[in-house]
């Protein structure tokens, strides 16, 4: 697969994937344990917004490994 085929399905995934985890923030936030506390709320808002980035590093590392030649 050439590089820039890698960058743009890798483009995709990064996409769907903000959609996901943002839609999926926005469920998990609206529950009333969470509603009801504000450190809670403080936590949860950053544990989410920077718990994105676990599951996009494998995929950005696969978007940039060379082409293999053959």
């Amino acid at each position: 697969m050439t590089i820039r085929t890698r960058k743009f399905f890798g483009t995709i995934a990064l996409l769907l994937l903000a959609v996901v985890w943002s839609l999926t923030g926005m469920v998990v936030a609206q529950m009333p344990v969470l509603a009801s506390s504000g450190y809670l709320q403080a936590i949860f808002y950053v544990v989410a917004g920077l718990g994105w980035v676990l599951p996009a590093m494998p995929i950005v590392s696969w978007m940039s490994r060379p082409e293999l030649k053959s």
